[in-house]
């Protein structure tokens, strides 16, 4: 054998190539898989890591769309909250959003009208539609003004936001992908009509070669960096970064619905229920500029916020509330919007190539609602490069755990309750929440706290831990505390360092440098 051939019989080679463990990046991996592409994805960082764990947790259509005339990206979108709800009850749910009327903004008309169209131009099933409220008698009324007599309620849904990603790669590795995080692209080149790429162990340093017919670049803000630094596209410039910022505080109200406040800059603000405990508000849309450091939030942003939903709660929202902060930068496409909120948030697709020279194709923008669409539109090009497959399949298949109709939630928690009489049920409720019919691989046959191992507080056990380690890639605390789950809120220094200690003999134990699935 030659060594040309014995280098070609060495290197990995796959159908699809994909840059980016976000959303979209995860998403298309999983379909991709899914209809029998091998797949390759690789993620610099953790899964979700970036922007898709830094949403407003919401599956959406956009309401405030409407008003800048984006109506197939809102219709786009509100026919995807079923379809997502039903493949992922547990992570997923649906949930009632109050719009106060506001006298000096929007009249009620323009408000009714733009409901109207919310309620029926997505094809909505199983979502309740939009009513009127009398603030002064609905429990929605009592944390409010009492200048605020008359809002309109309407549906949307929650989600996991960093979960959903989680379950998309999850997904995506059991179907044959081989998911990388912690592994970045260092160079990508075109040679005898496909792609060579050299990727990079973040964490040891070490490299290897493979080969791939198409690679889609998914790296959400870094997409031009990626071009740049990978392809060498010196002069790319097609995402315009606005970060998003929010705020944590204690729990402001008692009943289950969100908020959604207009201001007078026009933007809007959600408040909304978040983790038991607390209540999240945001988000901001401030200019991130070019610097990809780890977005954070303003003096600025933590003041706006706090100053615009005290418009509205009769007991004020101030500094000393905020318990949290996030902030994401979301990659905008740059269509020449004078302002951040007046830019588009649908995606847009860019080929490079072709099959005969090794296909590029580039993301740009897009929202966390509407990824399973853009992965099946991704489909279609390779498919029309690579000869179809398998048809489309996502719309019915459930994420990890999600194998569950949404109203038998609560049964699927007294099913658990019943076999684990003596754990506490809040703790079974969030397993649940968290994992689905999947909870099972957490509890295995414990019957009190003790069975699942060392406690870390805020009932983190040990038994989770290793779980997640094992089956999810979690390598650090805060894959952990922030992304698997949100206990990290409440996690104190000292907790957080136990976590780390743990980790890192678990790591050991388990023979894990990395916490990866080796390339396929």
């Amino acid at each position: 054998m030659n060594k040309q051939s014995q280098h070609a019989r060495l290197t990995p080679h796959y159908d699809v190539l994909i840059i980016g463990g976000g959303i979209n990046g995860c998403g298309i991996a999983r379909d991709a898989a899914g209809r029998g592409y091998s797949v390759c994805l690789c993620e610099a960082g953790d899964f979700g890591g970036g922007t898709s764990s830094a949403s407003t947790k919401l599956i959406h259509g956009g309401l405030r769309y409407l008003e800048h005339y984006e109506f197939m990206l809102v219709r786009k979108a509100l026919m995807e909250r079923e379809v997502l709800w039903k493949i992922a009850p547990h992570i997923i749910w649906q949930m009632r959003f109050v719009l106060p009327h506001h006298s000096g903004l929007r009249p009620a008309w323009l408000l009714r009208l733009g409901l109207f169209l919310y309620d029926h131009i997505g094809g909505r099933k199983l979502l309740p539609p939009t009513s009127s409220l009398n603030l002064q008698h609905d429990e929605a009324g009592g944390p409010l003004k009492k200048l605020f007599k008359k809002a309109f309620e309407y549906s949307d849904c929650w989600v996991e936001d960093s979960r959903l990603v989680v379950l998309n790669a999850l997904d995506a590795a059991e179907r044959g992908a081989s998911m990388l995080p912690r592994t970045k692209v260092a160079r990508a080149r075109r040679s005898s009509g496909n792609w060579q790429v050299e990727m990079e162990d973040t964490l040891t340093g070490h490299r290897q070669t493979v080969t791939a017919d198409i690679i889609i670049n998914a790296a959400g803000p870094w997409v031009d960096m990626v071009l740049k630094q990978v392809f060498g596209h010196n002069d790319a410039n097609n995402v315009r970064l606005v970060r998003g910022s929010h705020i944590v505080i204690r729990r402001k109200f008692d009943h289950d619905k969100a908020y959604i406040f207009q201001n007078d800059d026009n933007r809007i603000i959600f408040a909304i229920p978040y983790e038991v405990d607390y209540t999240l508000i945001g988000t901001t849309d401030a200019e991130h500029g070019r610097e990809m450091d780890k977005p954070e939030i303003s003096s600025g942003e933590i003041d706006y916020l706090c100053a615009m939903a005290s418009e509205y709660f009769a007991e004020p929202v101030t500094r000393s509330d905020v318990v949290w902060t996030y902030s994401g930068v979301r990659p905008l496409y740059d269509d020449g919007a004078s302002k951040a909120h007046e830019a588009t948030r649908d995606y847009v697709v860019r080929a490079d190539g072709d099959s005969a020279t090794g296909l590029l194709l580039n993301i740009f923008g897009g929202k966390i609602t509407t990824f399973r669409v853009l992965a099946e539109e991704i489909l279609k090009d390779i498919e029309k490069n690579l000869g179809a497959r398998q048809p489309p399949w996502t719309a019915h298949a459930a994420l990890p755990g999600g194998d569950f109709a949404a109203q038998e939630f609560d049964a699927l928690v007294d099913q658990y309750a019943e076999a684990h009489p003596r754990l506490d049920r809040k703790l079974i409720t969030r397993l649940v929440r968290q994992y689905g019919t999947r909870a099972s691989l957490v509890l295995g046959d414990a019957q009190k706290t003790t069975d699942l191992g060392k406690a870390f507080g805020h009932d983190l056990y040990e038994a989770e831990v290793t779980y997640l380690m094992q089956h999810e890639w979690a390598f650090t605390p805060q894959d952990v505390l922030f992304r698997r789950t949100k206990l990290g809120i409440a996690f104190d220094g000292k907790q957080t360092q136990a976590l780390q200690k743990f980790m890192d003999r678990a790591a050991k134990n388990m023979h894990m440098t990395t916490s990866k699935t080796a390339v396929r």
